[in-house]
């Protein structure tokens, strides 16, 4: 069943770095709703053909990985950006607004603290009330939007929410994927399709993933991921509400309040926040440049390793002191193993990564030499 993506979101926000690479529910409680029967194909082509071009709504995402807590924002953190890490464990809240290709505000909710990134065209504000303090940057302007509005936008898929990882998952459907249709759900108090994907492959550690799709508007609504030997869910990510309509414009403008340390920074500077879009360059695979710039790929499907070359791995994988606790060491370098991703890193500083268990990794290692990457 191929997948072809015919709509955009905004190129914005929180990029998913390594996870984005490997991995790629908290349903709201209801009645189970009655929906006329669709096929697993018409499900599918319903998501492709949604246009649901804005929308406003709270998404709730859980990570049961087995990771220690690494909630880097909570109060008492300073001014750190949301990062791929502390979604990786705990449970978060973020509200999410977009209304067009150029305008969006992600809020992520601290448990007594508040984030806030504001894009609104080439301006962009990224704010932390822990410590009110506010970064702003001017983003590369983006000419192709208004001739192309219904162009794919690869960047887009970095938001945190269900449609991102629905749009990673759907991506990857082939021959390794069964796809059925699941028990229909109740998700934001709408009703939803439930798409069902297993993989064909006994050496992933996925068991099988769930997308709840609203039967009116074909917009992913939820992402339940399973690993092989857990009955609860892995990794979820589903909004508690949903409004598919414009939101107020006024979000979209944001004003530093009394009294906030301002900074003025260039996307491309180190000390601006790492989840800033990028700006366009010569390798670019979007407007934002490359998700993964010299990213490998070992293998197919769900058996598929990501490699990255050394110095390209995401900054926290190594700095982070409540993950670098979690690494193990082994023969040749440190290893991260959790119930759905393993990482694999080398002492010369290449990474490995993928929905397999560890010994996967090391076989690719293994079989790249030490002088590969």
């Amino acid at each position: 069943m191929a997948w072809a993506k015919q709509r955009w979101l905004p190129a914005l926000l929180i990029p998913l770095a390594l996870l984005a690479a490997v991995l790629v529910s908290t349903v709201q409680a209801g009645a189970t709703p009655t929906l006329p029967p669709k096929s697993a194909e018409e499900i599918v082509a319903m998501i492709a053909r949604t246009e649901v071009r804005a929308f406003s709504g709270t998404v709730l995402q859980s990570s049961k990985l087995g990771l220690p807590d690494l909630n880097v924002g909570a109060l008492g953190g300073g001014q750190e950006e949301p990062s791929l890490f502390e979604f990786l464990t705990g449970s978060h809240e973020a509200r999410i607004y977009v209304a067009g290709p150029s305008k969006a505000r992600l809020q992520v909710l601290d448990r007594m603290a508040e984030r806030d990134v504001v894009v609104n065209g080439t301006e962009a504000w990224f704010y932390s009330s822990a410590d009110n303090s506010a970064v702003h940057t001017t983003l590369p302007a983006r000419p192709e939007a208004a001739t192309s509005p219904a162009a794919p936008d690869d960047n887009a898929r970095n938001l945190p929410s269900p449609e991102a990882l629905a749009d990673r998952f759907l991506e990857t459907m082939d021959d390794h994927t069964e796809v059925s249709v699941g028990e229909p759900a109740t998700v934001a108090g709408r009703g939803a399709y439930t798409l069902m994907l297993v993989p064909r492959s006994t050496d992933t550690l996925v068991d099988r993933i769930a997308i709840n799709v609203d039967s009116e508007t074909g917009f992913p609504l939820g992402v339940t991921v399973r690993a092989k030997g857990q009955a609860d869910p892995t990794f979820s990510a589903s909004f508690s509400s949903f409004d598919p309509g414009v939101p107020d414009p006024a979000l979209f403008t944001f004003t530093p309040p009394p009294g906030a340390t301002v900074k003025e920074a260039a996307v491309t500077e180190k000390e601006a926040p790492t989840w800033a879009p990028r700006p366009k360059t010569s390798e670019s695979s979007g407007p934002a440049g490359p998700r993964h710039p010299s990213k490998d790929v070992s293998g197919q499907g769900w058996d598929s390793v990501v490699v990255l070359p050394a110095g390209s791995a995401p900054q926290g994988l190594v700095t982070n002191p409540q993950l670098a606790q979690a690494l193990q060491p082994v023969a040749g370098g440190r290893a991260l193993t959790t119930s759905l991703v393993s990482v694999l890193i080398l002492d010369d500083g290449r990474v490995f990564a993928g929905m397999v268990p560890l010994e996967r990794l090391q076989d690719v290692a293994g079989a790249r030499g030490t002088a590969a990457g």
